[in-house]
């Protein structure tokens, strides 16, 4: 806790933004981390509550009102200490997670909650301005080799960790830069390479070895799937060559729309315009599909979707829309009965705050309209919700302007055959089947093949793979060694 009548004395204190007609000039991050003295105000309005639901609202289960306590203080060595114990990279959470913690806040049944993401941010960064994050390798080396497969959060916390405990690790990724969709699918204006690049760079200090371009078990890959592979490894090589496989290469399958149009030049899965705007800001080649000047259109209302219309803005898009199938939630929540439990309710993102964002809900898309096979339009209509079930509206249909689409409807299952390769079981959404609790767990039915993340879990948050990554490493470490001292 900070203060204990702290949250009585103190009003909640926001991060600021870089204007929005500045911060739509360039792709940096643009969230002004809270000042020392903002931080200890923040930490100070943590209560003494008795039950910390903060705690279990957090998939990581980071110990919140110890570092909060600890920053109101001044003990930023310590606070960092804290939440390195449950968390490898909260130079990530800070920057992209939603908060779930946030919602289970008990501050949050009749007030603002405890800025605790906030905190988080301005910890991490103060532990990386004062040199305080440094390499941990192992005292010793077990002469066990572990492979993890993709190098999103999943993989690099388990690569973390085992390779703390004295594993020989090698990470293996389909692209040629670490990181996953954290590289490749998230805007540097929501978080910029140079955190991934130093967690690697301490990872190597660590004794992770990585191999980029290294695509595991298929040469195929799916419809709007970008991947600039140059090695193709086989699922038998790998599990010759090493003692345990870890699967974490995250669900990146798209969800389609087959409806008639969708052949038209100028629709297209989110990531594929995504993965070339992050490869262009990195120095790349320029981004083949350009918004500028153009009616956008993107279905589908999640983060996916949000990155899509803030890069659309930075091209210079003539309008954005977003799409979502849904009816349009609450503006506010009835805490009373939702907390502290992630609520359901209007999110706007700081993407549709930087221009006129029309988002329409309870939409669906009935057809694409092109002209010489260029679209031009679609088709939408609208739905009435009854029951969980939608039903078209008689007589709501509409045409809509649209020079380019972003289908942003979220994610699958894991690319190409990699699950087949290894023969993995799957559970009804195409996902490894593998438990989390009990004897075993992460486990897949394959000798020595284990999976975490979305590979496991299906489309989800970053601070859930971080989560299942470590739980993972320790279930490899006791698996190799009969115990493991690796928390859980």
């Amino acid at each position: 806790m900070g203060k204990p009548t702290g949250f009585m004395e103190f009003q909640h204190l926001s991060e600021a933004y870089e204007a929005t007609d500045q911060r739509l000039k360039h792709y940096r991050e643009f969230i002004i981390t809270l000042s020392d003295a903002h931080a200890s105000v923040e930490g100070a309005r943590c209560m003494d509550c008795g039950i910390p639901f903060c705690n279990n609202g957090c998939p990581v289960n980071n110990i919140i009102p110890d570092w909060n306590d600890l920053v109101y203080r001044g003990n930023w060595k310590q606070a960092l200490d804290v939440l390195h114990s449950t968390n490898n990279f909260p130079d990530f959470t800070g920057r992209i997670c939603p908060a779930p913690c946030e919602a289970a806040c008990t501050l949050n049944i009749n007030n603002d909650p405890v800025g605790i993401k906030s905190i988080e941010h301005a910890i991490i960064d103060k532990g990386w301005e004062m040199g305080w994050i440094v390499p941990q390798p192992a005292q010793a080396k077990t002469g066990k080799r572990v492979a993890i497969v993709g190098s999103g959060p999943a993989g690099l916390a388990a690569a973390q960790q085992l390779a703390r405990v004295g594993h020989d690790v090698t990470v293996f990724e389909k692209n040629d830069r670490i990181g996953g969709l954290l590289t490749y699918g998230i805007p540097d204006f929501k978080l910029e390479k140079l955190h991934i690049e130093r967690r690697i760079e301490q990872m190597e200090a660590e004794g992770v070895s990585f191999r980029t371009g290294a695509m595991i078990a298929s040469k195929e890959l799916p419809a709007g799937i970008v991947s600039d592979a140059s090695e193709f490894i086989s699922a038998e090589q790998l599990t010759s060559d090493f003692d345990a496989v870890i699967l974490a290469a995250g669900a990146e399958v798209p969800r389609e729309l087959p409806i008639p149009g969708r052949d038209l030049n100028g629709i297209y899965p989110a990531l594929e315009f995504l993965i070339p705007q992050n490869r262009e800001v990195s120095g790349g080649k320029a981004n083949p599909i350009s918004a500028k000047d153009k009616h956008v259109v993107v279905i589908g209302g999640g983060d996916t979707g949000s990155d899509c219309v803030g890069t659309s803005y930075r091209h210079g898009a003539a309008s954005v829309t977003q799409f979502e199938l849904m009816p349009q939630p609450p503006e506010q929540e009835n805490k009373a009965l939702t907390w502290p439990y992630w609520p359901l309710k209007l999110r706007t993102s700081s993407s549709h705050l930087e221009g006129n964002t029309q988002r329409k809900f309870a939409i669906a898309t009935k057809e694409f309209l092109g002209e010489e096979g260029v679209l031009k339009s679609l088709k939408t209509v609208e739905l009435d919700w009854k029951d969980g079930k939608m039903n078209e509206i008689p007589g709501s249909e509409k045409t809509v302007q649209a020079d380019l689409v972003f289908l942003a409807m979220g994610f699958l299952s894991p690319v190409g055959g990699l699950l087949d390769a290894f023969g993995v079981d799957k559970d009804a959404r195409g996902n490894a089947k593998a438990t989390t609790d009990g004897e075993g767990c992460y486990a897949t039915n394959a000798a020595k093949v284990f999976a975490a993340g979305d590979t496991r879990r299906g489309q989800s948050l970053v601070v859930w793979a971080i989560r299942e990554g470590r739980q993972c490493a320790r279930e490899v470490d006791s698996y190799l060694m009969g115990d493991s001292t690796l928390p859980r």
